[in-house]
């Protein structure tokens, strides 16, 4: 067996703040999965398809709907899959006597039950992968299926945000272009696992781009305060990045 490249969930995981603001896709029922689909503006012809993998907190929370819409908003379609089930764990925290640890056990065996019937139906709409550019962006949670995205070529390029759930097995296999946003303080990826990361991928001549944001902390792709000038900037720079980057590989 592979060995674990993250850490455990910590508090960061389902600490943060909500965001303000009109979310502008509509939620639709594909391969019987709830899902958030966000698509560019009128009369923009789609660069290709995000497949979104949201973190504990599920591709509904405003501040994903908000994070799919921009992604929307520079020309993609974005398709997020609600593997929650409608049970995201921002619903539990004020509960003591939540137990985490079933929460996740549920919960990733019944992602990983969803996701294939999910993406077999995402293709049946859009487009096979050689037909339609596909992306690939996860946050915690959401990492690992972008990881195995990437494998395959499920993908032309991927993207994580503050990463959990991975193994050294899903870095040395990659073999599409793989970008990692990184907070400075996060027990999850902190600095020995990106230093791990990246040497295996350069061990192995992947193709890699590594952003590292200083004074945040894991979930600051999503929850971030934007009261707090470096956290709202690391947020946006982080999406704009990943955008680029997807536009990028998507033109070659």
């Amino acid at each position: 067996m592979s060995a674990s490249l993250t850490g455990p969930p910590t508090e960061h995981c389902w600490t943060g703040v909500a965001h303000s603001g009109e979310s502008t896709g509509k939620v639709e029922t594909i391969g019987g999965a709830e899902t958030y689909v966000a698509v560019p503006p009128e009369g923009t012809s789609p660069k290709g398809v995000i497949l979104f993998y949201a973190d504990v907190w599920g591709c509904m929370f405003q501040n994903n709907k908000l994070l799919q819409d921009y992604f929307a908003s520079q020309g993609f379609i974005v398709v997020g899959i609600d593997y929650f089930a409608g049970d995201p764990i921002h619903l539990h925290i004020e509960n003591p006597d939540f137990d985490r640890g079933a929460w996740f056990e549920k919960h990733h065996k019944d992602a990983r039950e969803m996701e294939p019937v999910w993406w077999e139906a995402i293709q049946a709409r859009y487009g096979k992968p050689n037909e339609t550019k596909y992306f690939s962006i996860g946050y915690c949670f959401g990492a690992p299926f972008v990881m195995e995205s990437c494998v395959s070529d499920k993908a032309i390029a991927g993207a994580v945000v503050h990463p959990a759930f991975m193994s050294e097995a899903h870095i040395e296999n990659v073999q599409k272009p793989i970008f990692f946003s990184c907070a400075e303080v996060d027990h999850t990826f902190g600095l020995p696992a990106r230093r791990k990361a990246e040497d295996i991928l350069v061990a192995a001549n992947k193709q890699y781009h590594f952003q590292v944001f200083a004074g945040v902390k894991h979930g600051f792709g999503i929850r971030g305060d934007p009261g707090i000038e470096n956290e709202r900037w690391a947020k946006e720079e982080s999406a704009r990045s990943i955008a680029g980057w997807f536009t990028r590989w998507g033109s070659i």
